[in-house]
């Protein structure tokens, strides 16, 4: 579907052909593994469903799109898969939407393209990256009504939870993150996060080996964040104690902070 990009390559030409397809074809198997297990434990794919899958262009959500279709074959369960891309007309930071739309087409997933936009100054109680965000949502929510979907899939990762779990304790004095299945309480719809278990370091080794298009990072608001520093101090931790991220992901799941009903 997509050619090796020069990383890989250089991979292949430096070392030998077995072993870089050996190292390839483990991550493969980890993914597919870790993403069927998410689906699995947290009941995350009903029969019948018709899953509505975030599309922003980034190699999370672009895996997302590939591992539900190609899962969506088996018919075991029975499910439909289609995308959306939502386009900010005032914010330069997208994908080339030829590529997504060639994506989802070789996967055999409805592609629908929105255009929406906010005016920051007109809200001075909100930051611009909140305005974004939530005018995004707002589009997908209406389409995910209007096609009748049941299931909203976002592409966070295990990282991003652990990371939002960090920041709510430091910056909030909660513990809570992203829970890998949420159920709407004013509309018919759940928000699940299939790749739940899967590392983003992972994710981007399989993006980098497929070919992945990188997304145009152009954000006029874009800056260093809270996340960005917690990413940091994530791995720090990680260095000191490898096994940390799973002691931080089975302190979500004790207290039950992976699903809401």
């Amino acid at each position: 579907m997509r050619q090796h990009s020069s990383v890989w390559w250089l991979l292949y030409t430096s070392s030998s052909w077995s072993s870089a397809m050996g190292e390839l074809q483990k991550i493969e198997r980890r993914l597919d593994q870790r993403f069927k297990k998410a689906l699995r434990d947290f009941h995350l794919i009903d029969e019948g469903d018709h899953v509505l899958v975030a599309l922003s262009g980034g190699k999370d959500s672009l895996f997302l799109v590939e591992a539900l279709a190609r899962r969506s074959r088996i018919k075991v369960p029975a499910f439909r898969v289609s995308a959306v891309h939502v386009r900010m007309e005032n914010i330069p930071y997208e994908s080339d939407t030829s590529y997504l739309e060639t994506f989802c087409e070789q996967l055999q997933v409805p592609l629908h393209i929105l255009t929406t936009s906010f005016d920051a100054s007109r809200d001075h109680r909100h930051t611009p990256c909140f305005l974004c965000s939530w005018n995004r949502r707002k589009q997908i929510f209406n389409l995910a009504q209007e096609l009748n979907c049941g299931k909203i899939a976002l592409g966070h990762h295990q990282d991003d939870i652990i990371q939002t779990a960090m920041m709510n304790l430091v910056y909030e004095g909660r513990f809570s993150s992203m829970p890998v299945s949420l159920a709407m309480k004013k509309m018919p719809v759940t928000i699940i996060r299939p790749l739940a278990l899967c590392h983003e370091t992972d994710i981007k080794a399989y993006a980098e080996a497929h070919g992945y298009q990188k997304q145009k990072k152009l954000c006029p608001y874009e800056r260093e964040t809270q996340r960005h520093q917690m990413r940091e101090v994530c791995q720090s931790i990680e260095a000191i104690n490898p096994e940390a991220r799973y002691s931080i992901w089975h302190a979500l799941e004790r207290e039950g902070k992976l699903e809401e009903s």
